[in-house]
């Protein structure tokens, strides 16, 4: 199992944090699109290191046109010699259309679109393909040599995407080259929704599990003492709440017997009562979720309960960077 880690977005910083990520022997480094822009700082990430592999998780697709991710894209691959994989995921609709002012359509439909849209202007860059994309979403068919990347030896970066739904799910196995399966699942769902509709994509483009690349964090819950662990239980509880207010996630929550909570914290949401949210998340709930225990029980649980289908994680687990977290990347790594 691949291990990777969060760099976050404080540009001054990311140079000596990211020597220090490769030098403790992490895999890769990735940024998340919050309150800051996730490109930049994998930017600088290439700039300090020598092998991390970097990537977006993840940007939001549909804030930007396929041009603009495939320039982005080109860029990035270039820059850190084919070490960029640009993560994507479609967001909710308040987002798209009130935060970021773009349309809303079927978004499965139209993230198929937009990954293929842009596979159509990488191959027209790399392999001389006439441009000519024309969907329902999306149309390209201009593109000149004045536009043309002329860096163009590492090709293009790999696209990966992030689902929940069924039907993101499966297009992620049709179109891209692995997924990111939301911190927001649990076995039970992962099993019976999310790899029954990852195999069916990937049939009905013909590939095989061979190629495709499962990134899964769970939710890990622990410290080095009570103050610790009751602060990571805290926030795994508050962010398990937000999350399990979406409509959308209603099935995750179905999949454990507790859909009834969807409505209750969509309510509460939008009353504002953010922190009491996370009081109605259970030990139980939380052991759905993912990982609870002493720091060295963390690695040997997700090996044992998700080691035979994730093929990367990340490491941000609440300990401090000393050798306790080391001890679980070398384990996790080890597999």
């Amino acid at each position: 199992m691949k291990v990777d880690s969060g760099i976050g977005h404080q540009l001054d910083k990311i140079p000596d944090m990211v020597r220090g990520i490769e030098a403790a022997g992490y895999d890769g480094v990735r940024t998340a699109e919050m309150n800051h822009d996730p490109f930049f700082p994998l930017l600088l990430a290439a700039e300090h290191s020598e092998k991390l592999e970097l990537a977006t998780s993840i940007a939001v697709a549909f804030a930007r046109s396929p041009m603009n991710l495939a320039n982005i894209g080109h860029d990035l691959n270039a820059y850190s010699k084919g070490r960029f994989t640009l993560g994507l995921g479609s967001q909710i609709k308040p987002h798209i259309t009130k935060r970021f002012s773009m349309q809303w359509g079927a978004p499965a439909e139209q993230m198929r679109e937009l990954v293929l849209a842009m596979r159509a202007i990488w191959a027209n860059w790399y392999d001389d393909e006439p441009l000519s994309f024309v969907g329902k979403h999306y149309q390209h068919t201009l593109m000149t040599p004045a536009f043309t990347p002329e860096n163009k030896e590492h090709g293009a970066p790999r696209v990966i995407l992030a689902a929940v739904g069924p039907g993101m799910t499966e297009v992620a196995g049709e179109v891209a080259d692995g997924m990111i399966i939301h911190p927001f699942s649990t076995l039970p769902y992962i099993q019976s929704v999310t790899m029954p509709a990852i195999e069916k994509g990937l049939a009905k483009a013909g590939k095989t599990r061979d190629n495709f690349e499962l990134s899964y964090s769970c939710f890990v819950i622990t410290g080095r003492d009570e103050a610790e662990f009751a602060k990571s239980k805290k926030n795994a509880q508050e962010r398990i709440a937000f999350y399990g207010s979406t409509p959308a996630y209603r099935g995750v929550l179905e999949a454990i017997g507790c859909g009834e909570l969807q409505g209750e914290l969509n309510t509460m949401s939008k009353q504002g009562r953010w922190q009491e949210m996370g009081t109605l998340i259970t030990d139980d709930i939380l052991q759905e979720f993912g990982v609870v225990g002493e720091p060295q029980d963390i690695a040997p649980q997700m090996l044992s309960r998700y080691g035979s289908f994730v093929n990367r994680t990340s490491a941000s687990f609440p300990v401090s960077d000393d050798e306790q977290r080391h001890n679980i990347i070398r384990a996790l790594r080890a597999g």
